[in-house]
This record gives structure tokens, C-alpha cells and sequence, in this order.
């Protein structure tokens, strides 16, 4: 029973962590086309930022679903 549990939990929390992070970028990626639009000259740096941003968001994705996967399988 125990181990349904974690099991569950996991899936639970590897779910929440992914859909946190497809809202995180989203809202990184509108703002980003927002602020693009409205300054066009300065794309370049915009785009740099909200790459960067994407990068640390995906990184600390990853970390949550490989800890959410450790506890699966402990």
C-alpha cells in the first residue's frame, strides 16, 4: 500500500511540476511577444532574456520530475 502511495504522489508531483512549468513559460513567451511588439529594435535582447529564462525553467523542471522519479523507484 505504501508503495502505491509513493508511486502515486510521484505522478502527482511530476504532473504538478510539468504543468507549472508550461505556465511559467507561456507567460514568459507572451511577455516576451508583447514586449517585442511594442519595442521591435530591442528583439534581439528579448529574445536572449526569455531563452535564458526558458533554460533555467526547464532545468529546475527536470530536477523536479528526476527527484519525483527517485522517489518512484526508492
Amino acid at each position: 500500500m505504501l508503495v502505491l502511495l509513493d508511486l502515486f504522489s510521484a505522478g502527482i508531483g511530476a504532473g504538478i511540476i510539468a504543468l507549472g512549468a508550461g505556465i511559467g513559460i507561456g507567460k514568459i513567451g507572451a511577455a516576451a511577444m508583447e514586449a517585442i511588439s511594442r519595442q521591435p529594435e530591442m528583439s534581439g535582447k528579448i529574445q536572449t532574456a526569455m531563452i535564458i529564462a526558458c533554460a533555467l525553467i526547464e532545468g529546475v523542471a527536470l530536477f523536479g520530475v528526476l527527484i519525483c522519479l527517485l522517489i518512484a523507484t526508492k
